[in-house]
């Protein structure tokens, strides 16, 4: 299965980054999938996505994310919302370019207001490129990094069931159903 990170931030090493690691590590051992992960880190392509002409990076990146069996799309929340940086590099992708992707929403928030956006504003975006997003995603607080595995466990375990249920009706071989899915 190939499982791509897509991470939104404008910053380089970000928190985000870390957060998306993490939530990719414990999703591979809640579902025990099996491959390796690709990670499309967009502060590295920024410069890159609004220039007229071709990059190969962008290009490489836009390949990835097409590729994908399983996505993670992870963004900080700026104005309430993913990042524009975000937004500008999911507008790249064809129609429905993520059809037959699972796709995983990721927000991390330095306010619980901004928690509904995960479901209200990124979960939406996936779906509208044909992902099959496979929860209402995860709303992670800064204050919580600390705290992270805490977090992003329960959350495993439930992409693990989503994801083992997909996989039993009928999805890729390449992963092992997660043990408490049979």
């Amino acid at each position: 299965m190939r499982f791509v990170i897509v991470v939104g931030n404008p910053k380089p090493a970000s928190r985000t980054l870390i957060v998306a690691t993490a939530a990719a590590d414990a999703v591979t051992r809640a579902a025990g999938l099996a491959g390796d992960r690709e990670t499309v880190d967009l502060s590295v392509l920024a410069r890159h996505l609004l220039l007229p002409e071709p990059s190969p990076a962008v290009e490489d990146a836009i390949e990835q994310v097409t590729a994908a069996d399983l996505l993670l799309v992870a963004s900080p929340t700026f104005k309430g919302t993913y990042t524009g940086l975000l937004k500008v590099f999911l507008d790249r992708l064809p129609h429905r370019a993520l059809e037959g992707t699972m796709a995983l929403p990721l927000l991390v928030m330095a306010a619980p207001q901004h928690a509904p956006a995960v479901h209200a504003y990124l979960r939406p975006l996936l779906a509208e490129l044909g992902a099959a997003v496979l929860t209402s995603g995860l709303a992670v607080l800064e204050a919580d990094l600390d705290e992270l595995d805490a977090v992003l466990e329960p959350w495993a375990e439930r992409v693990a069931g989503a994801l083992g249920a997909r996989l039993l009706a009928g999805a890729s071989p390449a992963v092992s159903a997660p043990a408490h899915a049979v």
